[in-house]
C-alpha cells in the first residue's frame, strides 16, 4: 500500500496547494470558478474526447458492468435516503444526502488519476460509470427535489433532459464515439491540440478541487462523517460485492469500478445543493471531510484492487 500511497500523494498535494491558495485568498472564489469552468468545458472535455475517439463503443459498452454498478449504487443511495428519512429530513434533503453517498469526483479526480495510476485502459470503465452518474443519478436528484417541492412538471423533466444533453462531459463522450465509429483519422495537428489542451485537465482539475474546498464549511461534522463513510467505504464495498460476487464482472473492470467508487464526494453535488438551496452546508462538509479522508482510503482501495 505504501507504494500506491506515494503514487497518489502528488495528486492530493496539488489539491492541498489549491486549498492553500484558496484559504490565503491568493486564489479568489471568482478565480476558482473560472478555472473550474476552463477545466470542465475545455481541458477535461479534450481529454475525454481524445480517449473516446480511439475506442469503439461496442468494446466499451458492457451491460453487465453497468447493471452491477447501478445495482450497488442504488442500494447505497436507498440506504442513505432511508437514514435521512429516519432523522426526519425532507425528501429533498434525503435526496442530496443520498447523492453525497454515491456521486464521486469521477470527472475531475477519477479520470486523470486512474488513467495515470492504473493505465489508459481504465478510462473506458470510468466513462461508463460517469455516464451512469450523470444520466441516472444526476437526473434523479433534480426529479426528487422538485417532487418534494410539488414542482414536478413536463417543463422540469424537459430541463433535466436538456441539462444532460448540454453537459460537456456527455457531449465529449458522444462526439468521441461518433468520431471513432466513423473511423475518421485524427490529423496530427488535431492530436497535438487535444494532447496539449487535455494535459491541463489533471493539474487544473486538482488545483480547482483544492481551491474550491477552501470555501467549504465543516458544519454538521457527525452527518459529514456518516456521508463520508457511506461514500468512501459503503459504496466501494457494495460495488465489490455486486461486481465480484453477484454479476461476475471482468476482474480488471471490476477493480477500476471499485477504485473509482472509493473517490470522495463530487463538487457538483454542492453546486446543485446551492442552486436548489437544499442543505448546501451539509453537502459542503461532506465534500471537505471525504476529500481529506480519501488521501488514505483511495490509496488503500487501489492497493487492494491491484491484488484481484
Amino acid at each position: 500500500m505504501w507504494d500506491v500511497f506515494l503514487k497518489t500523494l502528488p495528486f492530493f498535494a496539488v489539491i492541498a496547494l489549491g486549498y492553500g491558495a484558496g484559504r490565503t485568498r491568493f486564489f479568489t472564489e471568482e478565480a476558482t470558478a473560472y478555472l473550474t469552468k476552463f477545466v470542465f468545458y475545455f481541458a477535461l472535455s479534450a481529454m475525454i474526447f481524445q480517449f473516446t475517439a480511439t475506442l469503439q463503443i461496442e468494446d466499451v459498452l458492457d451491460w453487465t458492468f453497468v447493471v452491477a454498478y447501478l445495482a450497488a449504487s442504488t442500494t447505497v443511495y436507498l440506504i442513505a435516503a432511508f437514514v435521512a428519512r429516519l432523522r426526519g429530513l425532507s425528501l429533498a434533503e434525503g435526496a442530496f444526502e443520498a447523492q453525497c453517498a454515491v456521486i464521486g469526483n469521477v470527472g475531475f479526480l477519477g479520470i486523470p488519476m486512474m488513467a495515470l495510476l492504473i493505465g489508459p485502459e481504465a478510462v473506458a470503465p470510468i466513462i461508463l460509470m460517469l455516464t451512469v452518474d450523470l444520466i441516472v443519478f444526476g437526473s434523479l436528484v433534480v426529479i426528487l427535489v422538485n417532487m418534494g417541492g410539488g414542482r414536478l412538471s413536463p417543463r422540469v423533466l424537459g430541463s433535466v433532459v436538456a441539462g444532460i444533453l448540454k453537459n460537456p462531459m456527455i457531449v465529449s463522450i458522444v462526439l468521441g464515439f461518433a468520431w471513432s465509429s466513423a473511423r475518421l483519422p485524427m490529423p496530427d495537428v488535431g492530436r497535438e491540440f487535444l494532447t496539449l489542451l487535455g494535459a491541463a485537465a489533471t493539474p487544473g482539475a486538482l488545483f480547482a478541487i483544492g481551491a474550491s474546498l477552501a470555501s467549504k464549511s465543516a458544519e454538521r461534522a457527525s452527518v459529514a462523517l456518516w456521508l463520508s463513510f457511506a461514500k468512501l467505504f459503503l459504496q466501494p464495498a457494495a460495488v465489490a460485492v455486486s461486481a465480484l460476487l453477484i454479476f461476475d464482472v471482468d476482474r480488471f473492470a471490476a477493480g477500476v469500478m471499485i477504485a473509482a467508487a472509493a473517490l470522495p464526494v463530487a463538487g457538483n453535488v454542492f453546486i446543485l445543493a446551492q442552486h436548489y438551496r437544499v442543505a448546501p452546508q451539509r453537502v459542503s462538509a461532506a465534500i471537505l471531510f471525504s476529500t481529506a479522508i480519501s488521501v488514505v482510503t483511495v490509496a488503500a482501495t487501489i492497493a487492494w484492487v491491484e491484488t484481484l
